[in-house]
């Protein structure tokens, strides 16, 4: 049974270190995201198991179990203000939360990079929709990263490849965010901009998040000698 709501009267909040998004209301349905501890979201439709959300920093919207999440009863802007979780940290002796949750606690403040922060994630697993170190896809990976350093991406990588200013091949810099897309054009894969002196790199989930060499052809992978990306465009973010 539907229960349409007023969408601008009830938020949710989720209480759980990372409950999945499902893109249709079911338990077998293809998990496109997943919701971090303490992000909110406006409830666009209810059903008997499950709501279907849009959330708050990034307006993906996307169906979760309501067994998952609870009312955000919150009510003045000052109960609202949250701190990103910019490290692994934990507040109680059982209880640790993904980089990049939201807590109404303060935390330590981050004083790594960038980069720093990215290799914090070396060799997680890829997982389709993930943003977290259990696994991760590659716009989940560099969503999380820069959130933590205050810098705001949507989630998907067509997405992101809307923000920021165009930067040509050779004058890519470290933090820069590489674009890349199939035969077709579409932008299918995100990752971050390594360069060190005359060498260029990319940080980015493929398998696992790993290092590989970037070239303006693409991402060249020296295991198989092969190039597993075809470059479309680089783009600088800031703040």
């Amino acid at each position: 049974m539907n229960n349409n709501l007023d969408i601008y009267s009830m938020n949710g909040i989720n209480n759980l270190a990372a409950i999945p998004m499902r893109r249709e209301p079911s338990d077998k349905s293809e998990i496109v995201n997943q919701v971090l501890y303490g992000e909110t979201f406006l409830i666009l439709e209810k059903q008997e198991k499950w709501s279907k959300i849009k959330l708050h920093h990034d307006k993906y919207e996307g169906w979760i179990d309501n067994k998952q999440w609870v009312l955000d009863k919150r009510q003045k802007t000052k109960d609202k203000r949250q701190h990103i979780i910019s490290s692994l940290f934990k507040k109680e002796k059982d209880c640790i939360y993904p980089l990049g949750s939201l807590v109404e606690f303060k935390v330590p403040e981050n004083k790594k990079t960038i980069l720093q922060t990215a290799k914090l994630f070396l060799n997680t697993p890829y997982l389709w929709g993930g943003r977290t170190f259990m696994g991760i896809d590659c716009s989940g990976f560099t969503q999380v990263v820069f959130r933590v350093h205050g810098i705001k991406l949507l989630r998907d990588a067509y997405q992101q490849a809307t923000q920021g200013k165009k930067i040509k091949f050779a004058d890519a810099a470290t933090n820069d965010l590489a674009f890349f897309s199939n035969q077709e054009g579409r932008i299918i894969h995100v990752g971050i901009v390594i360069k060190e002196k005359n060498d260029i790199k990319i940080i980015h989930a493929s398998g696992k998040v790993r290092i590989d060499k970037l070239e303006a052809r693409g991402i060249f992978f020296e295991a198989t000698q092969t190039y597993s990306h075809q470059l479309h465009s680089i783009k600088r973010i800031s703040k």
